[in-house]
C-alpha cells in the first residue's frame, strides 16, 4: 500500500507512521513524504510549507485532490497540520504565494473555545480547504486530514509519559494545552525529556504504536484520525 504524506516537518513523519502501524496492523505500507521534500526545499517547512503545497496543488488541479494525476499512484493522501496553527497569522510566514486566489484564503488566527478541540479542528480544516481551492478534499475519498491537538507532540507525550504525570492533567486540558510539546522538551527527570528532533522522534515513535489505543482514549483528534483513515481505505 502506498501512502503520501504532506506534513509540517520531518519530525512529524515517524509519529504519523507509528500511528498508521497501529491503525493498520499487518498491512505493510510505504509512506512517502511529499512535503517537506528534501530535494525540493523551495516550499520550506512548517505550516507555511503545507499552505504552499496546498496552493500549488490547487493551481495544478481542480476537483477532488485524490483524482490529481500526480497523486493517482497513492492509495491514501494524508495532509497534516498541528492545531496550534489556529493561533498563527499569515504575516508570520514569509514569501507566501501572491495571486488572486490568496484573497479567498480563510482568516487566521482562528478564535475558538477549547475544549472541545474538534471546534478548532473543524475551523482549521475549512481554512485549509481554501488554500487548496479549486482542488477539494472529498468527504469520502482517499485524502484525509491529520490535525493533532495542539500538536503531534501531544500524542508523543501521552504515549511516553506516565499516565498520572502532572503535565497530562494540567489546565486547560490535554488537547487544549499549547505548551505541552515545549514542556516535553524541558521535563525532568531526563528520562521523560523528549526534544522535537528527527532522532528523538524516531527513537520514541514506537511508543505511539504500542500505546495507540490509550492515545486515542485521551486524544479525540487521534481517534478521529483513525476513523478517517479506516473510512478512506474502506475498512
Amino acid at each position: 500500500m502506498r501512502i503520501a504524506l504532506v506534513a509540517e516537518g520531518p519530525t512529524d513523519q515517524p509519529l504519523i507512521a507509528a500511528a498508521l502501524n497501529a491503525i493498520l496492523p499487518g498491512r505493510p505500507f510505504v509512506l512517502t513524504q511529499l512535503q517537506p521534500e528534501p530535494t525540493y526545499p523551495q516550499l520550506g517547512t512548517g505550516w507555511g510549507g503545507v499552505l504552499k503545497w496546498c496552493h500549488a496543488a490547487g493551481a495544478r488541479h481542480a476537483g477532488p485532490i485524490d483524482s490529481d494525476p500526480t497523486l493517482e499512484l497513492y492509495d491514501l493522501l494524508i495532509i497534516h497540520l498541528d492545531l496550534d496553527v489556529c493561533g498563527k497569522q499569515y504575516a508570520d510566514y514569509p514569501q507566501l504565494p501572491d495571486d488572486e486566489r490568496r484573497a479567498n484564503w480563510g482568516a487566521l488566527p482562528i478564535h475558538y473555545c477549547c475544549p472541545p478541540a474538534s471546534t478548532g479542528a473543524d475551523k482549521l480544516a475549512s481554512v485549509l480547504q481554501t488554500w487548496l481551492t479549486p482542488a477539494t478534499i472529498p468527504p469520502k475519498g482517499r485524502a484525509v486530514l491529520c490535525l493533532p491537538a495542539q500538536s503531534s507532540g501531544t500524542w508523543l507525550a501521552v504515549a511516553t509519559l506516565p499516565d498520572e504525570h502532572a503535565q497530562l492533567c494540567a489546565a486547560p486540558g490535554l488537547e487544549c494545552n499549547t505548551q505541552l510539546e515545549t514542556w516535553l522538551s524541558e521535563l525532568a527527570p531526563k528520562a521523560h525529556k523528549i526534544k522535537k528532533t528527527q532522532r528523538e522522534c524516531r527513537n520514541h515513535a514506537p511508543a505511539i504504536q504500542a500505546r495507540w489505543t490509550y492515545v486515542t482514549q485521551r486524544c479525540t483528534q487521534a481517534e478521529g484520525f483513525e476513523f478517517d483513515v479506516r473510512q478512506a481505505l474502506g475498512e
